[in-house]
Parts: C-alpha cells; structure tokens; sequence
C-alpha cells in the first residue's frame, strides 16, 4: 500500500510543536504529512536522484587516497651517552 499513513516517530509539528502526532504518507508521486492535533498540512514532490553523500572521514579517503610516503617520518634514534651515576 503505497497511501498507507505513516507517523513519523520523534517528528515535532512545525505549526503546533506537538510530538509524535505528525504522519506521512506518498500518493501519485508526492509525499505528504500532517499533523493529527492541527490543520497542518504539506505537500513535497518525491524526487527520484538521490542527495550526495555528505563527506566524512572514510568517504574522503576513499575519494582521495593519500600516498603512503605522506605520512613516513625518518625516526632518529638519540645516543644518551654514558649514565652518570
């Protein structure tokens, strides 16, 4: 059923600012929702693309790999000398 009336859980009301009393629904390419304590009511075509990935640590390095030569350092290793005692 694709009309089947959904609430949407922890969805705040933008109108009235009532929890848990908003509901969606999609009907002949448009999504809807209301809210069951107000006369709130909207409309949003349903749009076929899907939004960009949003960037993050792992979807960068996949994007962008960094060379492994980047990240070396020489390491020195430091002669304390004769320990006094």
């Amino acid at each position: 059923m694709a009309n089947q009336k959904r609430f949407i859980a922890g969805a705040v009301c933008p109108r009235c600012a009532a929890m848990d009393r908003v509901r969606t629904w999609e009907q002949n390419g448009m999504r809807y929702r209301d809210c069951v304590s107000c006369d709130f009511f909207e409309q949003l075509p349903i749009e076929d693309e899907t939004p960009p990935e949003l960037d993050t640590r792992i979807s960068q390095s996949q994007t962008a790999p960094a060379s492994p030569q980047d990240d070396l350092q020489p390491v020195r290793i430091l002669d304390p000398g004769p320990s006094k005692r």
